[in-house]
């Protein structure tokens, strides 16, 4: 199930939009406002959101910045009740894929997600099977990882982690991303056992001095190669 990020400071739009998308199949979480949106978002992993311009604590604009700078790709759509051009072009500077003014049909923003929705699938690049790391050559299929002169197969835990890492070479791999993804929740328990998979990972690159694994603080981790 696609699920949406929706921050409207308005109960009534925000309760009847909620009711709308949930109802359209789209699981759907509501904020009142930009500081809580921002913390949700962080929390969880969201395919979409949708964004009031016009927020208390802190404004559509600027939540969508904060956004960005933690995920490049997320689709973002901005409900306004101001249509000025301006106001659009900084919309669409920050990264905004879309933008609708206020008052609008239910069904237009419904059209409008759908229209993201598939070119982002459409835009998805196919995983890919190999990569090099080094001296090693990690197998995505197989769970192997290998090099001249050793062989080891990995779990499906360790592989599933090391592919993350991979994607996301020499850019941080966020924690909570992660957790969410792999283990499906961020809890105490789970991200001290991910810590044990990233040690168990660190021990398997030892020996190559072109491939490390960082942590980086309060955020997540990094593989540099």
């Amino acid at each position: 199930m696609v699920k949406i990020l929706l921050a409207e400071d308005d109960e009534n739009l925000g309760g009847m939009l909620k009711n709308y998308l949930t109802a359209k199949s789209y699981e759907t979480d509501l904020y009142e406002d930009g500081e809580k949106a921002f913390t949700g978002f962080t929390n969880n992993q969201y395919d979409l959101c949708i964004l009031d311009v016009m927020m208390p604590l802190k404004d559509g604009f600027t939540l969508a910045q904060d956004i960005r700078n933690i995920n490049k790709t997320v689709p973002i759509i901005f409900l306004t009740a101001r249509s000025m051009k301006d106001d659009v072009l900084e919309g669409f500077k920050i990264g905004a894929d879309d933008y609708i003014s206020k008052p609008f049909v239910m069904d237009e923003l419904l059209f409008r997600i759908e229209a993201i929705l598939r070119r982002v699938k459409c835009d998805e690049p196919q995983q890919q099977l190999f990569f090099t790391l080094g001296k090693y050559t990690f197998d995505t299929q197989k769970q192997v990882l290998e090099s001249k002169d050793s062989f080891l197969k990995l779990t499906t835990k360790e592989s599933e982690l090391l592919l993350l890492l991979c994607i996301n070479a020499n850019q941080v791999l966020e924690r909570n991303y992660a957790l969410k993804t792999i283990w499906e929740d961020d809890n105490y328990f789970n991200a001290r056992s991910m810590d044990v998979y990233i040690t168990k990972l660190r021990k398997f690159f030892k020996d190559d001095p072109d491939v490390e694994i960082l942590n980086v603080h309060g955020r997540g981790f990094k593989l540099i190669v």
